[in-house]
């Protein structure tokens, strides 16, 4: 993995490069930890920031040949087909590196080159002779990639500090993104990079650039269908993706680790990676006196220890138990705004930080099951009918409780459960149930691409930056575009086989797991229930209201945020265990990071 960074201009000549192009190289650094490596012509700066996984030596960027030179970040999963495929062609290969490959099938193919790629990735091209710029990103959306235009240039670039570095990007917030973090955050509107005329090029969009402007295109989708198979055939089918995938994504020249929960999605990509490698090491996070006070419920029904404890002895894996404090959970979570560039998930992102830094010091590339739950429906949501027949979305619910904590006088544009609904409805009318005429069908389609558009991207981009602040790869299996591709065709009888959250994939990969962790139900990524965490940051917030001067305080009602420090919601702010500590954490972010960006309002 990696970072790129660049920009283009159409009324300006670059002779070199500027101050402000040594600043959004530098700050992603820590994205590109082993390498620096930076190009540029008359139209045209590329910047590049490498973490070396394949072929150490051969994968150097920015990377050229026939007059394009290439910056990528990414993996390439079907590498080896793909050479073969232009070898055929007439290509012709010096390195090992997947960044070779995706410059040749630019050249062969063209834009076209995406509809090939399976991987994850975000990557630009300069065509030197046609003065032109080519940008792409991956399928599923697991790698950024955001960009602004000013006058007759663009600037992109894989996180959003790296655009705030180049002084024609200001920190400034208009009341759409106002409207982001109150009443969609810790999500984002799909293409939207929060700051003032700020994007980010959608999953499955490439685009390209020139002196008559952008132009985007939507090469991947999910696209309804039916795959016209039995149960049976269809399970053989997962087990088979499901494992190729994983197979495919152990590939590295470097050391290899799991993330381990004891949770299906987790314990089938440790089970099979150890297999493979014969051997694996396995993280999980866990927090100081968790079993002490931890409170079951309706959405994390038991903790996790007892299943790790089952699947490490199954496996006889060497296991790491990253055990986490209250205290230095509050103060990561300053550092893990600074990581996302934005508020986050709270104590969620701050806790996935602190792990991956853990974890870096033994590997630098880790397995995680995210979306596992998003295609296989394995949320509570899915399969809750009252929840499905809400217009709105069902990880978010709290659209009028929101709109308290935001100042009145921020609230003109537009009410918020109007702001709310039309992107709810915007992804209603980009759901394709074409080939569904059961009303069941059709609303199971409408909640995969909810999920897929909306919260599965809120939990990529927290892997992504919690991960790759350390310079640690995370790779997803579950977010292999055959994947997604299948599953979203898949009746929703076939996944909720036996009344049971991701139904399909219990049966479809049986023999390879423990019976207990076949069985268990489904829960969530943990946080923290100790009582010193919610009293540390309810201080942490209880400044800001003493502070005159807290930029906070010039976006929320007093009022409201001091109602919060007595509160105790049980429905939270957003997903499934972001309730009171976590939204108070939410506003504890928000506050640093208003400060810290230096951040204005339109």
């Amino acid at each position: 993995m990696c970072a790129i960074a660049g920009e283009v201009s159409f009324d300006r000549i670059f002779e070199g490069f500027e101050p402000w192009h040594d600043g959004m190289q530098q700050c992603l650094a820590r994205r590109g930890p082993d390498q620096a490596g930076r190009w540029h012509d008359r139209h045209c700066v590329l910047m590049h920031r490498r973490l070396a996984v394949v072929d150490i030596e051969g994968g150097i960027q920015p990377m050229a040949a026939d007059g394009c030179t290439l910056i990528y970040n990414g993996e390439l999963y079907n590498a080896p087909e793909l050479r073969r495929e232009l070898t055929a062609c007439g290509h012709h290969f010096h390195t090992r590196s997947d960044t070779e490959i995706v410059l040749h099938a630019f050249l062969q193919w063209g834009e076209d080159c995406c509809d090939r790629l399976n991987g994850i990735f975000a990557f630009a091209v300069w065509d030197a002779t046609a003065r032109r710029l080519f940008l792409a990103r991956d399928p599923i959306g697991v790698k950024p990639l955001f960009f602004a235009r000013r006058g007759q240039g663009l600037i992109f670039g894989s996180e959003l500090k790296a655009l705030l570095q180049h002084p024609a990007v200001e920190p400034e917030l208009t009341r759409e993104g106002l409207y982001d973090l109150f009443f969609l955050g810790p999500g984002r509107a799909p293409g939207s990079g929060v700051f003032r005329d700020v994007s980010e090029l959608l999953p499955g969009q490439c685009a390209w650039f020139d002196g008559s402007g952008l132009r985007t295109r939507q090469y991947f989708t999910l696209r309804d269908g039916n795959p016209g198979e039995s149960f049976e055939q269809c399970a053989e089918h997962v087990r088979f993706l499901v494992t190729d995938a994983i197979e495919r994504q152990l590939v590295s020249d470097v050391p290899v680790c799991t993330f381990l929960s004891g949770g299906l999605d987790s314990s089938i990509i440790s089970s099979v990676a150890n297999r493979v490698l014969g051997g694996v090491r396995t993280f999980s996070v866990d927090y100081e006196n968790n079993d002490q006070y931890f409170v079951p419920g309706k959405f994390q029904p038991n903790s996790d220890n007892a299943f790790i404890g089952i699947m490490t002895d199954y496996l006889h894996s060497e296991h790491h138990r990253i055990e986490l404090h209250p205290g230095e959970l509050v103060e990561a979570l300053y550092e893990a705004a600074e990581a996302r560039d934005l508020p986050g998930m709270a104590d969620v992102d701050a806790s996935m930080l602190l792990l991956c830094r853990a974890m870096k010091g033994f590997a630098t590339v880790g397995l995680s099951g995210e979306c596992a739950d998003e295609l296989f429906g394995g949320y509570p949501w899915y399969r809750d009918p009252e929840v499905r027949a809400v217009n709105g979305f069902p990880w978010s619910q709290t659209t009028g409780y929101r709109a308290t904590f935001l100042r009145p006088e921020w609230q003109t544009e537009q009410r918020p459960e109007d702001y709310v609904r039309q992107w709810y409805q915007w992804t209603l009318d980009r759901t394709d149930h074409s080939q569904t005429t059961d009303p069941l069908e059709r609303r199971m389609r409408e909640m995969v691409m909810l999920n897929y558009q909306w919260f599965m991207q809120t939990l990529l981009d927290r892997k992504d930056r919690m991960s790759m602040w350390s310079g640690f790869e995370v790779r997803v299996p579950f977010c292999d575009r055959r994947i997604a591709e299948y599953l979203y065709q898949v009746p929703w009888a076939y996944k909720d086989y036996q009344g049971r959250e991701k139904g399909l994939l219990r049966y479809a990969m049986r023999g390879i797991l423990p019976p207990e962790i076949v069985q268990r139900k489904k829960s969530p990524y943990p946080k923290t229930w100790h009582p010193a965490y919610r009293d540390a940051v309810a201080a942490r917030l209880r400044q800001e209201l003493h502070d005159p001067s807290s930029p906070l305080l010039t976006l929320c009602r007093p009022e409201a945020l001091a109602q919060l420090l007595e509160e105790n919601r049980s429905l939270p702010w957003y997903g499934q265990l972001m309730t009171t500590p976590q939204t108070i954490a939410y506003f504890v972010q928000m506050a640093h990071w208003l400060r810290t960006y230096h951040v204005r309002i339109l």
